[in-house]
């Protein structure tokens, strides 16, 4: 999954920034409104998560003209300001939810989680293909009774692979969901990092579940290729 987090006070964005990438999200960071923008319009993201007081655009105006530029992606923004007012121009302008300050980064990422939930019903806290199991909130991943060890990057390309499952995710799809803006598209991190889950998720005597798909990209499914 793909964050973009807007926050001009750069130590609560680095907060936010460090919190999430433990949660295994790739994240994108803007220090005000018009860069906030200029991500959210040129890279896709699973959430933005806004601040309301930035310099030059506030959240509010951004989720606005995000929205009549027909971006759909889930928004929650986040301000000192509690009066019910300000939460409804919020929602009004097109946010997904609205969480004062100050906030714990545990609710914080639960709230994400239900955002994405909303837009996808399908979605549960845990994902299941064949005896293989993620569980979205305790980050953590078994093969039938084996448990498996993976780093945030490893989780969150596997979650990428068991959300499209059976079918193909592009390698453009995998950076634009899993890398952020400093990935370096010349570089084979990729396939480096499906060779990593192969060796922990497809051991000697399993059925393979993570296939490559010629000139196309990588699939997890139990069929045969």
């Amino acid at each position: 999954m793909r964050i973009l987090i807007a926050e001009d006070e750069s130590k609560v964005a680095q907060f936010l920034k460090k919190g999430f990438e433990e949660a295994g999200y790739a994240v994108d960071v803007a220090a005000d409104g018009e860069e906030a923008i200029w991500l959210a319009e040129n890279h896709p993201h699973d959430v933005w998560v806004l601040d309301i007081m930035m310099p030059g655009r506030d959240g509010v105006s951004v989720v606005r003209h995000l929205r009549r530029q027909n971006y759909t992606t889930p928004a929650i923004l986040l301000s000192a300001r509690t009066r019910i007012e300000d939460r409804i121009q919020g929602l009004d302008a097109g946010a997904d939810d609205y969480l004062p300050k100050p906030f714990s980064l545990s609710e914080l990422l639960a709230r994400v989680r239900a955002v994405l939930r909303r837009q996808r019903p399908s979605m549960s806290n845990e994902l299941v293909v064949a005896d293989l199991r993620l569980d979205l909130v305790a980050h953590t991943a078994k093969r039938g009774a084996r448990e498996i060890t993976l780093t945030n990057r490893e989780f969150a390309l596997l979650e990428r692979l068991m959300l499209a499952s059976p079918k193909p995710v592009s390698k453009m799809a995998i950076v634009e969901h899993v890398w952020d803006q400093n990935f370096d598209s010349g570089t084979n991190v990729v396939q480096v990092y499906i060779k990593y889950l192969r060796e922990k998720i497809d051991q000697a005597g399993e059925t393979p579940l993570i296939h490559t798909v010629r000139g196309v990209g990588y699939a997890l499914h139990s069929e045969a290729p």
